[in-house]
């Protein structure tokens, strides 16, 4: 299955959810979120919606994870397999996998707007790990080690844009906005793991199947 190509902020709208998907447009409050509130996209969307079920809410628990990472499901199933084999809690060892994966990390440091866009940044070779360059989104980083944006890269100006919308720098990473570059400090905690995310919904789904 590919990736998702349809309109992003329907994700957003879908989960009642800011998931910065637009980066800018959602920085500045200008997201259809914000616009046209936590309405399900769609015709029927402003119906009366129907108390959720158990499972209902365990689902949306897990798309929401899942969109929020930018991760597919073959793919994301196997971070639930990992987890579960961790000596972490199951949901615990599941945002720190998902927190770890070079694209996100890229994200939080704020060299890329969105999730998406640090993607693209890896995989077309412009993002150094300790000074080599790795095309892989899902690498995980390690403690100690140094991100940043390969000298010269044609991305630099969009890297430079994103450093503009950086906020609250996530505790377990260091940055330097001025040379785009990043510092793994370690490991995170799930209490510095900031998201809207239930992890022990997507817990219970898959341990119902």
């Amino acid at each position: 299955m590919g990736r998702y190509t349809g309109p992003v902020e329907r994700l957003s709208r879908r989960e009642g959810v800011e998931l910065y998907l637009k980066g800018l447009r959602a920085h500045n409050g200008k997201s259809a979120l914000e616009r046209r509130g936590p309405l399900p996209p769609g015709e029927h969307g402003g119906a009366r919606q129907r108390k959720q079920s158990v499972y209902g809410q365990q689902l949306r628990a897990k798309q929401l994870c899942k969109r929020y990472y930018g991760v597919r499901e073959k793919q994301f199933r196997r971070y639930v397999n990992g987890a579960q084999r961790s000596r972490q809690m199951t949901g615990d060892a599941l945002l720190v996998a998902l927190e770890r994966r070079l694209d996100n990390v890229v994200y939080r440091l704020g060299i890329a707007s969105t999730r998406a866009q640090a993607r693209q940044f890896v995989g077309h070779g412009h993002i150094l790990v300790d000074g080599r360059r790795v095309d892989i989104a899902s690498y995980p980083v390690k403690p100690g080690q140094a991100i940043g944006l390969r000298p010269g890269s044609p991305v630099e100006e969009l890297a430079r844009q994103a450093t503009e919308l950086l906020g609250t720098m996530a505790p377990w990473l260091e940055a330097d906005p001025d040379s785009l570059q990043g510092r793994v400090l370690h490991l995170p905690s799930r209490e510095e793991i900031l998201v809207p995310i239930e992890e022990q919904l997507i817990v219970e789904f898959y341990s119902r199947r």
